[in-house]
């Protein structure tokens, strides 16, 4: 973003500090408009014709935009690829700790890699893998969808889950913004 002495253009379309048109102006005489007002002169519309400008404090105007960006960045969550493990030989108790950790993981919004490790002779069995698999997906299919479907990679088959809904506010904080944005 061009600043101040930095516009090498001959006019530009003016917007002065309340917004208003100005109309178009030598860049020299908005230099001037803008120094004797105490603010800077930045070119926000570079590709019209003739490029925009506006009047506004840029230090106060960059401060704001990092703020914004900050806030952005801890408003966005970032997606992380969590790993559960079955054994093709599990037992129930078992199945329903890891499909809970699954779950969990999915209302946090992550995405979950289904892994089942085969051992020995079992890898002529990989129908058995499968079967797991199926089940774990048939068991959260009200919260995930398969991204990917289960492939044989070595001696481990692998299966990708998603979160198919929106993901709840897991702070307090959050919990009551999204409380006042909704009501």
């Amino acid at each position: 973003m061009k600043v101040n002495e930095q516009i090498r253009v001959r006019q530009v379309r003016l917007i002065d500090a309340d917004g208003e048109q100005r109309g178009i102006l030598e860049t020299r005489d908005a230099m001037r408009m803008a120094r004797e007002q105490d603010l800077d002169l930045v070119l926000v519309g570079e590709q019209a014709q003739p490029p925009v400008a506006k009047l506004l404090d840029y230090g106060k105007y960059r401060y704001e935009l990092q703020q914004q960006t900050k806030e952005a960045r801890k408003r966005s969550r970032s997606q992380e690829m969590k790993a559960i493990k079955f054994r093709i030989k599990i037992d129930r108790h078992d199945y329903e700790t890891k499909v809970n950790h699954i779950r969990r993981f999915l209302k946090q919004g992550h995405k979950v890699k289904v892994t089942i490790m085969f051992r020995g002779r079992e890898r002529t069995h990989p129908e058995l893998g499968q079967d797991i698999l199926n089940r774990v997906a048939a068991d959260v299919t009200e919260i995930a969808v398969v991204d990917s479907s289960p492939v044989i990679a070595g001696m481990d088959m692998n299966m990708v889950l998603r979160p198919n809904v929106v993901v709840a506010p897991t702070t307090p904080n959050e919990a009551a913004e999204s409380a006042e944005a909704a009501g």
